[in-house]
């Protein structure tokens, strides 16, 4: 997991093929007024989600994990509460992995709370169960999704 400030993005460029293109979009596009959905960067390679909701209380939360994808997800505007537990550690499924959806959920207890604030990202890759949302405020944000 990583999680830092949108300006020193240029430091993880060289950690995946299509993260140039992916974090340069982040400081590019005009986030604040794209409406909601799905943007195809690279087709199912690299695509963007941009959601602008309120989350779920911590003791609601469950920790997700992707296995096709990593996730980075930065945050426009609010303050995201995220939980975060290697995926090695996890042991309560609490839904099996789909494989069409790329996502599967776990019940364990989170090992390590942060907040990530506006102009902020953090990356998730496959060994990183992470739980985001975990805030009753409303959060703008964009999950890049990155194929591995």
């Amino acid at each position: 997991m990583i999680l830092d400030s949108i300006h020193n993005s240029a430091n993880y460029t060289s950690l995946h093929p299509l993260f140039e293109k992916a974090l340069n979009y982040l400081q590019t596009e005009n986030l604040e007024t794209l409406a909601p959905g799905r943007y195809d960067l690279e087709g199912d390679k690299l695509f963007a989600i941009v959601s602008e909701a309120s989350g779920v209380a911590k003791e609601e939360a469950k920790l997700e994990v992707h296995r096709k994808y990593l996730d980075i997800q930065y945050i426009v505007s609010g303050v995201d509460h995220m939980g975060w537990r290697p995926l090695a550690f996890c042991e309560e499924v609490f839904k099996a992995y789909d494989e069409e959806k790329d996502f599967a959920l776990y019940a364990d207890k989170t090992e390590t709370w942060f907040d990530v604030p506006a102009g902020h990202f953090t990356i998730f890759f496959p060994t990183d169960a992470h739980a985001p949302m975990t805030t009753l405020e409303a959060v703008r944000k964009v999950v890049v999704k990155v194929a591995v």
